[in-house]
């Protein structure tokens, strides 16, 4: 991290911390089974429900939120009910995902239905959603006027909206035997790029832009959010093992519908039969890696990446993000647009 993101996400990450914790009533609830599970799943409990501090997530979505309303001119403080809200809802779609999904694991420590059972876990996730719309409505007590939340919460439900159609297509393509890569993107968009477009838009509205900023820092969060998934989909063939701490080739492996994937299939015969066989391990990955380089899945990718990031990047200099916030917001753009993890 540079200076400024270091400095300011060492003041931010924590006022959200303490904000999720009031709403979630961390203190008031501690061990109690209904509140319990979702404390378990925020990194603040164990299984036993006793006290814990693990990994919660990187709190992207709430950073930048509070990063986009402080490089905008407003007071970041403000937009911590906001920052909260965002990334409670981002999490009762992980809870409702892993189970969607069968996921044993999240963050290093068994899934909330594998300890509780789905049916828990679903409750655990709907209670989530609720929080979340309760943690946006504490705009309010930071003086925010009412119209701005009022918008804010209707802009929360029209993202989970988004989000819900995303997971209800990339489930769908899991039956598929054929998507195209303009389905795939439609539902990328949804999935992942709708909620980091909303994280920038809630920063902006806060801070009262007028319609045309808080348009540009959507579309900015939008286009950032299409090229982290891109990206995402480039590591989980083509990253380096030594650092990603996995098999670079992850996506083959689970027969993963990537963008590189779905392209090179509809490139190549070959790699259409050899996905439709029963062949698997080390020979099968090597390849079907060998097939997509053959077709340029990669440098389609790429691609894809690079117009997605530099449309990212023109909506935010656009913005004329202001201080040591507009260059910290900067710092995070191209951290997230050239991770290699």
């Amino acid at each position: 991290m540079s200076q400024h993101l270091n400095t300011l996400a060492e003041r931010m990450i924590p006022v959200v911390e303490h904000e999720m914790r009031e709403v979630l009533a961390l203190e008031q609830k501690r061990g109690d089974p209904f509140f319990g599970m979702m404390h378990y799943h925020m990194g603040w409990a164990d299984a036993e429900l006793l006290p814990a501090n693990v990994n919660g997530g990187k709190r992207v979505r709430p950073l930048l939120c509070l990063l986009a309303c402080a490089a905008a001119g407003g007071d970041w403080v403000q937009a911590v009910p906001a920052a909260a809200a965002l990334e409670l809802l981002h999490n009762f779609t992980l809870i409702h995902d892993d189970i969607q999904d069968a996921s044993p694991t999240r963050r290093g420590r068994p899934t909330l239905w594998q300890l509780w059972g789905a049916n828990q876990a679903i409750n655990s996730g709907d209670a989530m959603f609720a929080l979340a719309h309760i943690a946006m409505s504490r705009l309010l007590d930071r003086d925010v006027p009412a119209p701005i939340v009022v918008r804010s919460l209707r802009r929360l439900d029209e993202t989970c909206l988004d989000l819900t159609r995303g997971q209800h297509a990339d489930m769908d393509f899991e039956n598929r035997t054929e998507v195209s890569v303009e389905e795939y993107l439609a539902m990328i968009d949804g999935k992942t790029a709708a909620l980091l477009s909303l994280s920038a838009e809630l920063g902006a509205r806060v801070a009262r832009c007028d319609a045309d900023i808080v348009s540009r820092f959507a579309s900015f969060g939008r286009e950032l959010g299409l090229a982290f998934q891109v990206r995402d989909d480039i590591l989980g063939i083509w990253g380096d093992e030594a650092i990603i701490g996995k098999s670079a080739a992850t996506d083959i492996v689970t027969r993963k519908k990537s963008l590189p994937i779905l392209y090179g299939l509809s490139r190549s015969a070959q790699l259409r039969q050899l996905y439709q066989g029963d062949e698997d391990g080390t020979a099968f990955v090597t390849k079907a890696v060998d097939l997509l380089e053959d077709v340029g899945a990669r440098s389609f990718a790429e691609s894809y990446e690079q117009r997605y990031a530099s449309s990212a990047i023109g909506h935010l200099e656009a913005t004329q993000p202001q201080g040591n916030a507009g260059e910290a917001l900067t710092e995070l753009t191209h951290s997230l647009l050239n991770r290699r993890v």
